[in-house]
This record gives structure tokens, C-alpha cells and sequence, in this order.
């Protein structure tokens, strides 16, 4: 087979179908774009999960005065009670599940409130409001039921509260978003192999005469078909690097120039590094998906 001859084939094609070629351009470069994002979204909620998993504690707060929960009726937790809540955090029970325990005073409580809210509110707010907490670390965050449960309702303790369940909305909503922008992205992926398809059939017809002398003159069906999934390939391959692109755009500029300052809570973004792993996924995906729906097409029209 005589490649120059094919890649003649295929480029007189892509010029006479420029309009069509424009389409399946535009069709894979949105569609790519979608599963771009949805990879990228997964992977900056697998990032937040592990940073957070990490880092989120299960707070058990003690009573204070004044606090309507049946466990806080005899008033603010003693002495005694806290020390009962520190005994049971050190038992064999519970030990081996723990990684780390701080305990807060309430005085310690009442001036990390006057950091967050400022020196205005130090005439409002008195030691006396706070009660004291411990904030624990698990070895495996999976094992928060237990020191809810170990702790719920106790005598002195007004609530154990853990932090993961705070931010699982937030995780959900995520997944949620990457779910619709994998949706989308599959009917997109679907309007791009028929448009594909669409287009190497037009073509095929345009050239019916071309293809009749081809096959008086002993070509071979490999020879015929090439220069057609070669269009295909091309189109789809330049959407395909329109949507790294954009991918890397949204990244560099989205996440990195403007997320980054505006949403404080979150410290790891996805990246550049991110970037480069979605970009070949990208690039293959769509040109095996010209490829695969080009070369089906062209086989059905010179079987007809």
C-alpha cells in the first residue's frame, strides 16, 4: 500500500468536506472537554477526601452550664466526668482505634473564639460559655461510629460531633457534578461517533466513481478504506487536542488563578500534574473512537 498515495486520498477528502470536518472538531472537542472535567473533578474530590480523612477529628464536647441536653442535667461536666471520658479514651477498647487525643480547656476555647471572631467580642463572650472538648484523631476515620456511640449521651458529655459527616454534603454535591458531566460527556462521545460516521458515509458517496475505479483496477478494500479513516482520525485527533486545551486552560487559569485565592477551605487543587495524566487519555479516546466508527462506516457502505 502505497502511503503517500493514502495520505493524498485522505486530505483531497478532508478538503472537500470541510464543513463536516468542522463538526466532528467541535462535536469531540466539547465531548472531550466533558470527560476531561469529569476525570479532573473526580480526582480533586479523591484529593479533598484525603486531605480531610486526615485531618478531621470527632469532637467530644462536654457540658456546660446552662446546656438543655438530658446527659448536661446536673449542670456543667466536674472534674470527675471529664477524667471518666479520658479513662475510656485510654482503654483497651478504644486505644488501639485512636491516633491522637488533645484536649481543650474551656479557657483554651474561649481565646481560639476570639481569633476567629476578633478582640470586639471579648466583652461579650466569657470562658464560662465554652466547656471543654477533646478532639481525637483515628487511626481510620471509618471508625467514627465507635466513639459516637462510645460516647453519646454519656453523663457530662453534651455532644460528639465528627467533622467528616460535616463535610459529606459537600462531597456529595461533587459527586453529584461529576456524574452529570459524565452523562453529558457520554452523549456527546455518542453525537461524535455518529457525526463521524455520517461523514465518512457523505464522503464515501461524493467519491462513488473514484472508489468504482478503484475496484476495476484490483485495489484492495484496505486501500480503499484507509484514506477514510484517516479523515476521521484527523478530525477527531485536532478536537481531541482542542479539548486538552481547554482542559489545561480550566486548570491554569480556573483553579490555579482564581479558585485557589477565593476558596480557603480547600488546600489541595488538582494540577498540572493532574493535567498531563487526563491529556493522553483524551487524545486516544477520541482518535480510537474516529478510528473504531470511521472504519464500521466505510465497511457497511462498500458492502451496500
Amino acid at each position: 500500500m502505497r502511503a503517500g498515495l493514502v495520505f493524498t486520498e485522505a486530505l483531497s477528502g478532508l478538503r472537500r468536506n470541510i464543513s463536516m470536518v468542522i463538526s466532528i472538531v467541535l462535536v469531540t472537542f466539547v465531548s472531550l472537554s466533558f470527560v476531561g472535567a469529569a476525570v479532573l473533578m473526580q480526582a480533586q474530590i479523591g484529593k479533598m477526601r484525603d486531605f480531610w480523612t486526615g485531618r478531621a477529628q470527632v469532637q467530644v464536647s462536654m457540658c456546660v452550664s446552662g446546656a438543655r441536653e438530658a446527659s448536661c442535667s446536673d449542670g456543667a461536666a466536674t472534674k470527675k466526668q471529664i477524667a471518666a471520658v479520658k479513662a475510656q479514651l485510654d482503654s483497651a477498647a478504644l486505644k488501639p482505634l485512636i491516633g491522637q487525643v488533645r484536649f481543650e480547656t474551656p479557657r483554651q476555647a474561649y481565646d481560639n473564639a476570639l481569633k476567629l471572631l476578633g478582640a470586639d467580642y471579648k466583652d461579650i463572650l466569657s470562658p464560662s460559655q465554652f466547656g471543654a472538648s477533646y478532639y481525637i484523631n483515628l487511626v481510620d476515620p471509618e471508625n467514627s461510629n465507635v466513639i459516637s456511640e462510645a460516647f453519646a449521651g454519656k453523663p457530662g458529655v453534651q455532644q460528639v460531633q465528627d467533622q467528616m459527616k460535616l463535610l459529606q454534603p459537600l462531597f456529595s454535591a461533587l459527586t453529584v457534578a461529576t456524574y452529570i458531566a459524565v452523562g453529558i460527556a457520554a452523549l456527546m462521545l455518542i453525537a461524535a461517533v455518529l457525526l463521524v460516521a455520517t461523514t465518512i458515509r457523505l464522503s464515501a458517496y461524493a467519491r462513488r466513481r473514484e472508489i468504482g475505479i478503484m475496484r476495476l483496477v484490483g485495489a484492495s478494500n484496505g486501500f480503499i478504506q484507509t484514506p477514510f479513516i484517516l479523515e476521521g482520525v484527523f478530525s477527531a485527533l485536532i478536537g481531541s487536542v482542542l479539548a486538552c486545551g481547554a482542559v489545561w486552560a480550566a486548570v491554569q487559569f480556573g483553579v490555579g488563578g482564581y479558585l485557589q485565592s477565593r476558596v480557603e477551605f480547600v488546600t489541595t487543587w488538582v494540577d498540572n500534574s493532574d493535567v498531563f495524566y487526563v491529556i493522553p487519555i483524551l487524545i486516544v479516546l477520541g482518535v480510537v473512537l474516529a478510528a473504531v466508527s470511521a472504519g464500521f462506516a466505510i465497511r457497511r457502505w462498500l458492502r451496500a
